[in-house]
């Protein structure tokens, strides 16, 4: 039977909820609606040397960053951190899973900030992102010393942290008694969620700042995360002032979340690492899963475990299995256009369409360039293969497929006139299908489709499979098994 840590609930004791206020609450001075939101490309190989004291630890020894004198790239991220440390308005940054939106985690005005860019929720906890093991050390005991103190670090976490640290890990540790953290980070929980991000841009950002950051994805709340610059500026423009692009991540989803401090250990939302991947760890061999994707809780033991998440403007139908018209014609719209987003199975011309066309006009920058399509294709295959000029490129193009009422069958009336079908392939690896996941999802979006058919991976999979359907599961409507 799985005990649940202690830390995490007070029996016959409802944790309280804190208050944040909406964001129309702001003063205008901090939250006006003239608020010019700036992105600047940021080149991590610029902004200054990374100096280990151990060159085989590095990041997970004492280490420091010596900045560039007069590189742009370096003065933008003391610009981004100099606004952290002394403003309440947080700054988006990237980081290997998502984009993060970043406030100095020990002040609750800067927290608040958080919430008022994303419209978030108040009783959904944040994750913490530091620099060192030394500055997490510290924080936990302030009188912290390697060679007088014992570890504040539990230490069933200490093969985790030396497997996957700096990486898309986050562990759950016990607030000391008197905590550094805003109490709005934790969500009033007597635990704080904690990871080293291995993008070294993220890690200068917060070596530089000095602080501690509080960084959700930097999304509007319930919408698809953010894995390039585009989409933070598509969601929060005008709700920040600054955006530091450095490209897009190569993850694509958030971290994995696990929970040490319970017997046995729990996962409580799956990642970048899996299941599979944990269970190679000493003392992590009996690691369970500790979410229920298909039900609803009171509270938010971690980020992403409470409310909807991760949706489009449309519907999302999560289809296991093969895809047919009896499914688009139940749950499609009159007149509306439809999206498809395929993996597998699902062949790019579903319906033998006499009309199919590759969209030029995409927004977004990582389209697969050595994708030709013809009506004879069965599908595309996409070069996911990172570069200097597309570090992650992620998803293939959106083909417009055109169903004229003499061979779709969709529509009764065929008066109605053509279906259109907007349908994004993301090729059939899992580490590309979660890389390409929310850009896809928000490239449909763009089209205006009414609904989306989204096929679905075998979870048990391993590797990211688990965190794909995970959050496909969050942002669908309807889940499908043919």
């Amino acid at each position: 039977m799985i005990k649940q840590s202690q830390a995490w609930h007070v029996p016959g004791k409802k944790l309280p909820v804190l208050k944040v206020p909406p964001v129309e609450a702001a003063s205008s001075t901090t939250w006006g609606t003239s608020r010019l939101t700036r992105v600047i490309r940021v080149d991590v190989s610029k902004v200054g040397q990374f100096v280990f004291e151990d060159p085989e630890r590095k990041f997970l020894a004492d280490w420091k960053l010596i900045p560039s004198a007069s590189d742009s790239d370096s003065s933008s991220l003391q610009e981004a951190a100099q606004l952290i440390r002394n403003t309440n308005v947080p700054v988006a940054f990237p980081t290997e899973t998502v984009y993060g939106l970043g406030a100095d985690a020990t002040r609750s005005s800067a927290v608040c900030g958080i919430y008022y860019a994303k419209q978030r929720p108040s009783d959904n906890p944040l994750i913490v992102h530091i620099a060192s093991l030394t500055q997490l050390r510290r924080l936990l005991n302030p009188d912290y010393s390697s060679h007088s103190s014992a570890d504040p670090i539990p230490s069933v976490y200490q093969p985790l942290i030396e497997r996957f640290w700096p990486g898309p890990l986050t562990i759950l540790l016990p607030l000391p008694s008197t905590s550094p953290f805003a109490p709005e980070v934790t969500a009033a929980l007597p635990t704080v969620a904690v990871r080293m991000p291995s993008s070294r841009l993220a890690l200068a950002l917060i070596r530089i700042a000095d602080v501690p950051l509080a960084a959700p994805s930097a999304n509007a709340s319930t919408k698809p995360s953010p894995t390039t610059a585009a989409h933070v500026l598509h969601d929060l423009d005008r709700r920040i002032d600054l955006i530091l692009d450095g490209g897009a991540c190569d993850v694509g989803v958030e971290s994995t979340v696990v929970d040490g401090l319970a017997q046995p250990p729990l996962i409580l939302r799956p990642g970048g690492v899996s299941i599979e991947m944990l269970r190679d760890c000493p003392g992590w061999e009996d690691v369970q899963i500790g979410y229920n994707e298909g039900s609803q809780i009171e509270t938010a033991r971690a980020p992403g475990m409470k409310y909807k998440h991760y949706s489009p403007k449309a519907r999302v139908v999560l289809v296991r299995g093969a895809l047919n018209k009896g499914i688009m014609r139940q749950y499609r719209e009159s007149g509306r256009s439809i999206g498809v987003l395929r993996t597998r199975i699902w062949n790019v011309n579903l319906f033998n369409s006499s009309q199919i066309t590759t969209d030029s006009s995409s927004t977004e920058q990582a389209l697969n360039p050595h994708c030709s399509l013809g009506l004879e294709a069965a599908d595309c295959t996409l070069d996911t293969t990172p570069s200097a000029s597309t570090p992650s490129a992620t998803f293939a193009q959106c083909f417009h497929v055109t169903l004229d009422g003499s061979i779709d069958k969709l529509s009764e009336d065929v008066s109605e006139g053509p279906t259109t079908i907007w349908t994004v392939g993301l090729g059939s690896d899992v580490a590309n299908i979660a890389r390409g996941l929310f850009s896809a999802l928000r490239e449909l979006d763009s089209k205006g489709v009414s609904v989306m058919f989204v096929e679905g991976v075998d979870d048990q999979e391993g590797n990211a499979a688990a965190a794909v359907m995970n959050r496909l599961r969050k942002a669908a409507e309807k889940e499908i098994t043919t």
